[in-house]
């Protein structure tokens, strides 16, 4: 008998929109802090739970808006996810197309091509509300993170906590009651998955990818220290509500 003994490890249901848009080193740094993950590829099946039985969801990011049913039917299953994990406090953290869910399902306004598009590494700054945050707190008031969206939220749910902005996006973080985030940008990205995107789109939209890779690398030490420590303190969050 092994395994007796052996703590069971609290688990994160992991919701991934697109092939190309897994956890990433989140998902690694989550697995290093004692967490388990089940990764649901919503664009390959098999369906989502019906009822959450996980310690911690994890939202990634995808070209979609958050009520894009006809486009993505397993959005339905996890904006119903989000909502039982709110109303039962398990912590959330939504990225990028997860975060405007997150928006979307506690009464928020995410718009499409809004605003100016973001993409590449991108400096962010904590606001004063970030200090009080369990995840944020004592952080660098300057950090940069990973964007790529054109899409963006507008206005934030009733009493949630605006934590994090940019020069083109305001609402880069926030929480939601006591254990929700939502962030615009992708902590689970780094100069390995600007590198892998594809140049011809890029110079499409006028970007030189070459300088997209450069900021990267040149910002990802820096950037990797902080949302490394964010991915702790989520996954401690998760452990103790597991």
């Amino acid at each position: 008998m092994g395994g007796e003994g052996r703590e069971t490890p609290a688990r994160v249901l992991v919701v991934q929109h697109t092939p190309g848009g897994g956890p990433g080193r989140l998902g690694d740094w989550l697995t290093a802090d004692g967490v388990g993950l089940d990764v649901v590829r919503g664009y390959a099946g098999p369906p989502l739970p019906r009822r959450l039985r996980h310690a911690g969801v994890l939202v990634l990011g995808g070209g979609y808006l958050p009520d894009d049913d006809a486009s993505a039917p397993w959005l339905a299953p996890t904006r119903a996810l989000v909502a039982e994990a709110l109303e039962r406090a398990v912590p959330v953290l939504g990225i990028c197309l997860g975060g405007q869910l997150l928006a979307h399902v506690a009464g928020g306004t995410v718009r499409a091509r809004h605003g100016r598009p973001e993409v590449g590494s991108t400096p962010l700054t904590l606001r004063a509300e970030a200090e009080s945050d369990p995840l944020l707190r004592g952080l660098p008031r300057r950090v940069t993170a990973v964007e790529h969206h054109v899409d963006a939220v507008t206005a934030l749910p009733p009493g949630a906590v605006w934590l994090a902005e940019s020069e083109h996006c305001p609402y880069q973080a926030f929480r939601v009651g006591d254990a929700a985030w939502g962030v615009q940008f992708h902590p689970e990205a780094d100069a390995a998955r600007v590198r892998s995107w594809d140049p011809g789109r890029l110079r499409a939209r006028g970007l030189d990818p070459a300088e997209l890779v450069r900021t990267a690398e040149r910002d990802e030490p820096a950037a990797a220290v902080v949302w490394r420590e964010t991915a702790r303190r989520f996954a401690g969050l998760v452990r103790h509500r597991g």
